[in-house]
């Protein structure tokens, strides 16, 4: 019964992530007015708004135009159904989960808005990084989560060293390397996982984003100054580095 009931949470959620990456990109306020379809401009109805089951069942097109909707949409809703499973099921029903939970439906907008717009929205970081910091004041969180001391510096530590490698760019090749979006969001991740983590994670997202983009470099569809979005490869290495944290601290600190 919790299984279903976290199944059913994730993909309400999910849907209001697909809100979110549609309408905050366009300075549009996230709860009001209804959804429609953004072709015919039709409000849809409740029974064609049901996540993820209304999809399928339109076979992924508009009722009322057959206009093609975007498997985006299918893809937010499982995807965050999947990590509201994966979170209930390693930390239950506690502080962690529900820390996690709003975490993860964050990094989801984030990825899907910067990787198709190339921005992150200020909304969206600077709740993070309160939340992060406040959290912090929390008695017995689980171990992955810093103190209050720890998280500040972490944060302030996250901001700084893309704001470094921006300044340091700009001074070199006279031009913009990476935007102020991507240093909100790691010392976002700074507040939520202290300054540990932050050497890790930029490790990890440089080396996920190389990979990622050495095809079209070899094949020069790209070039080293072609623009590309960062947050999500970020994001990507938050999540491997949470995935083997505890591994990491137990080889460092033995």
């Amino acid at each position: 019964m919790d299984f279903i009931f976290v199944l059913v949470l994730g993909a309400l959620w999910g849907s209001f992530a697909n809100v979110c990456i549609y309408r905050l990109p366009l300075e549009k306020g996230v709860v009001s007015g209804r959804s429609f379809c953004p072709n015919c401009k039709k409000l849809i109805t409740w029974k064609d708004n049901i996540p993820i089951i209304s999809f399928l069942f339109l076979r992924g097109r508009c009722r009322n135009c057959n206009k093609k909707i975007s498997s985006q949409y299918l893809l937010v809703e499982a995807m965050s159904v999947l990590l509201f499973l994966i979170i209930y099921i390693i930390y239950g029903l506690s502080i962690t989960t529900l820390l996690l939970l709003i975490l993860s439906l964050s990094f989801l907008i984030i990825f899907f808005i910067d990787f198709k717009h190339y921005i992150i929205p200020n909304v969206l970081t600077f709740s993070m990084m309160l939340l992060g910091f406040i959290k912090s004041f929390l008695p017995s969180l689980h171990p992955m989560f810093p103190n209050y001391i720890n998280s500040l510096i972490g944060g302030i530590f996250g901001y700084g060293i893309i704001w470094s490698i921006i300044f340091f760019y700009k001074q070199i090749r006279k031009k913009e390397g990476m935007g102020l979006g991507d240093a909100k969001l790691l010392s976002a991740i700074g507040f939520w996982f202290g300054w540990f983590s932050i050497p890790f994670v930029i490790f990890l997202s440089s080396i996920i984003a190389l990979l990622s983009v050495a095809p079209s470099l070899i094949n020069k569809s790209k070039k080293f100054s072609s623009q590309i979005p960062f947050g999500p490869y970020i994001i990507l290495g938050t999540l491997i580095y949470l995935i083997f944290e505890s591994n990491i601290r137990s080889i460092i600190f033995y």
